[in-house]
Parts: structure tokens; C-alpha cells; sequence
């Protein structure tokens, strides 16, 4: 049966038509919906498997990126929301989704505390809007369903917010319970070390996604929504014929991305 996906909209969000598509090219039924129909009760939760908090300017990014609907959700929906984690279902939060995601505190539930806010995504140390494609590694050991069988991907980011920053400390727990499950790295796959534009950002450890300890939660700055298509890499002519010439030329054009989107669904699926 096929899972279903429940992508938010509204209030500046713009990424929700994208990701209800990478959803039912992986394989899943993607409903897209208002957050003032979840508040109001006009749709539960209940019925999804799978809860996406897609990319754009909630709010316009007035009092911070995703503060403000990380504040709304939280006070009409806080214990819904804690329920669909304990029930072990899947979040996904990408871009502005991540920055709510780590504003409600579901980011990075260290000891299962998913109400505690211990991380932030700040202004880029560039002081500007990144619009590029960066090339990210995943660990191998992360507990993260979306990740799985990934070692390495090309995604684009697009944010203004997006240096992850965290005290010491809680950087080196993420790193022991191989919660930092994306970096961004060099283009040979060694990590970007905080070298600019590599690290679009500035982000302490290179760290572009994170997951929660049980893996089902999962926040990443990068649009994987976006390479939904094999054209949408700006270096896809070159890959193709560099695949033509190495014998491994595919007919498909569904785009890498959707890898992350197929693990959520598989994730079901194997249940």
C-alpha cells in the first residue's frame, strides 16, 4: 500500500507543488495542505505516514527563518505533532522546513526530548542569498531512513539562513551518534573544510542535514525536490555522455533526489 504524504502549504511557502511530486514519483499519494486546515481540524494527521515541511519564506522569514511557523504549529498543534513522532512515522523538513523543524525543538531530539530547541540556522556568513549546487556526502553510519544506500550527492541550495550553528558540545554528540548525516564537500568528495562557496554558508562541521537519534527524523538545508529530473543538474549533458562512454548510460531521467523521497517510502513498504 502506498504511504501517504502530507506536504504543507501556505503563508510564503513555495517548494509544496516540487515536493507533493518528488512524493508520487517515489511512489507515495502526496496531499497537499494549508497549515490553517490542519488547525482547524479540517485534516488530521492521522491518516499520513509521512509529514513534509517543505522550502520557502513562512511568514516571510519576518522574526527569523521558520520561527514563526514553528510557533504556530507548536501552539495549536504541539501535542499532534509529538504524537506522529512517537507513533514512528516519518518528517522530513527541507530548507525552511528544517529551520522550523529545529525551532519546534523535533531537531535533533537528543534523548528523545523533541520540545528543547539546542540548534539554530543562522545568516549565511557570505551575509547573502546562496542560489547554487553544492556536492554533499552522507555517513555511511547515520541512522537516517532518507539517506540510506546514499553516499554522495548533487543538490541545490537556495536560503539566506542556512549556517548551522551549535555550542561545541552538542556538536560533538550529533557527531558520535552520527546524527550529522550530510556534509557538504569539495568536488572530489573530501569534506569542504568551511571553504566557501563548497560550504555555501558557513556551517559548523560542513553540515548541510541532521536526523534525529531514531533516524526517522531528517532536516537538510539542500533541495532534493529539485533534481527531480536528470536535466535539472546543470552538468547533465557532461553526465550523460560521460555515462554513454563508461557503458552505463540509463534510460531513466528521474533525477537523484528522488533517492530520498524512495527511501521514505520504502521505509513502509518493507513493513
Amino acid at each position: 500500500m502506498k504511504p501517504n504524504a502530507l506536504v504543507l502549504t501556505g503563508f510564503g511557502l513555495n517548494c509544496d507543488h516540487e515536493t507533493a511530486y518528488a512524493f508520487e514519483l517515489a511512489g507515495a499519494t502526496a496531499q497537499r495542505v494549508h497549515i490553517n486546515a490542519l488547525i482547524a481540524g479540517d485534516v488530521t494527521l492521522e491518516k499520513f505516514q509521512i509529514l513534509a515541511f517543505g522550502g520557502g519564506f513562512s511568514w516571510g522569514d519576518d522574526h527569523g527563518a521558520g520561527v514563526v511557523q514553528a510557533l504556530r504549529l507548536k501552539t495549536n498543534l504541539g501535542d499532534q505533532l509529538l504524537a506522529f513522532v512517537e507513533a514512528q512515522k516519518l518528517v522530513i523538513g527541507i530548507c525552511n522546513g528544517f529551520q522550523t523543524l529545529v525551532n519546534l525543538g523535533l531537531l535533533p531530539g537528543i534523548d528523545g526530548d523533541y520540545t528543547r530547541r539546542s540548534v539554530a540556522l543562522v545568516t549565511n556568513d557570505c551575509g547573502n542569498f546562496r542560489d547554487q549546487w553544492v556536492r554533499l556526502t552522507v555517513d555511511p553510519a547515520s541512522p537516517c531512513v532518507f539517506t540510506r544506500g546514499i553516499d554522495a550527492i548533487d543538490l541545490p541550495v537556495r536560503h539566506g539562513e542556512g549556517k548551522f550553528y551549535a555550542d561545541a558540545s552538542m556538536l560533538k554528540v550529533l557527531a558520535a551518534n552520527h546524527q550529522t548525516t550530510m556534509q557538504y564537500a569539495l568536488t572530489d568528495g573530501q569534506p569542504a573544510g568551511g571553504a566557501f562557496p563548497h560550504n555555501p554558508n558557513g556551517s559548523l562541521n560542513d553540515i548541510a542535514g541532521i536526523c534525529d537519534p531514531t533516524g526517522r527524523i531528517f532536516g537538510l538545508m539542500p533541495h532534493p525536490e529539485a533534481y527531480n529530473h536528470t536535466t535539472n543538474h546543470p552538468d547533465w549533458t557532461r553526465q550523460r555522455e560521460l555515462a554513454k562512454r563508461g557503458g552505463g548510460h540509463r534510460e531513466s531521467t528521474v533525477g537523484m533526489g528522488i533517492r530520498i523521497f524512495e527511501n521514505a517510502v520504502d521505509y513502509f513498504r518493507a513493513d
